[in-house]
């Protein structure tokens, strides 16, 4: 087999985004025959011994992709040291492969969450720099004014950068507390974007719910459900990566209606 670069080794294997394993390789966790690799270096998965952090790296899986309703009060992550419950052991016992979140979902936001093996397409969904446009319907503390949206639509600086939604809609009012619901889409994907565009501009995230991550939306799924991508959706997530994240028409069946696994509806799992 020909040597390949060692990122992608390590994400073909499932282990993490090729971007992860970039950063294992800076840290110097990963060796190569005994021997501390270097960032860019290339091997060869049949004749040289690849460890990370002192175990072999595994051989290829077969790929999986996991569309995951993340309840709260679940973790984004394949482990935590808090020992509180991540979105892997939702699905743990039912999913095989050694898949891993693409991107954040806070621990106090619900909704679509992708999961694969797939290291490489994993960094370019997840990574800010292909846009990949995430929908959100966020209920907030009160109304906003027109001056408050006018302030919301001009962005914030988040981790050094500014960052502002690609568009903002009003979806409802409250009759009784006279809270308000608000369908957000944003394309970079940091960390609490959209609770910190909402309380710069004066009000609180009640509840946040990620409705779709790119072309990818399903209204059936419930808290602590999961589902397997179709072909088509997959095939249109990854134009929407070849096109910077501009591709957000919807590829699941009747818009964002049901949506069923590749299997067929027997692949819609509860968590």
């Amino acid at each position: 087999m020909a040597e390949e670069r060692l990122q992608k080794l390590i994400a073909r294997s499932g282990l993490c985004s090729r971007r992860d394993a970039d950063e294992m390789i800076r840290e110097g966790r990963v060796t190569v025959n005994g021997r501390v690799a270097e960032p860019g270096q290339k091997a060869d998965p049949e004749q040289d011994h690849i460890k990370i952090d002192g175990k072999r790296l595994r051989p290829a899986e077969p790929l999986r992709y996991v569309l995951l309703y993340k309840p709260t009060g679940v973790i984004t992550s394949c482990e935590d040291p808090e020992e509180r419950t991540t979105v892997i052991d939702v699905i743990a016992g039912r999913v095989k492969e050694r898949v891993f979140p693409v991107g954040r979902l806070d621990f106090n936001s619900e909704g679509l969450l992708i999961l694969t093996n797939d290291g490489e397409l994993a960094g370019k969904v997840g990574h800010p720099r292909y846009g990949v446009v995430r929908e959100y319907e966020v209920k907030v503390k009160g109304d906003l004014t027109d001056q408050e949206v006018a302030r919301l639509k001009r962005g914030v600086a988040i981790e050094g950068h500014h960052v502002k939604p690609l568009a903002v809609e009003r979806l409802a009012k409250t009759r009784k507390a006279g809270n308000s619901w608000w369908r957000v889409r944003v394309g970079e994907g940091r960390t609490h974007e959209v609770r910190e565009l909402f309380f710069r501009a004066g009000h609180r995230v009640l509840r946040l719910k990620r409705v779709a991550v790119g072309p990818i939306r399903d209204r059936e799924l419930g808290p602590g459900e999961f589902r397997d991508l179709m072909p088509p959706e997959l095939e249109a997530l990854r134009r929407a990566v070849r096109r910077g994240g501009r591709d957000g028409r919807s590829s699941s069946p009747k818009a964002g209606g049901r949506g069923r696994g590749a299997s067929g509806p027997s692949s819609r799992r509860k968590g």
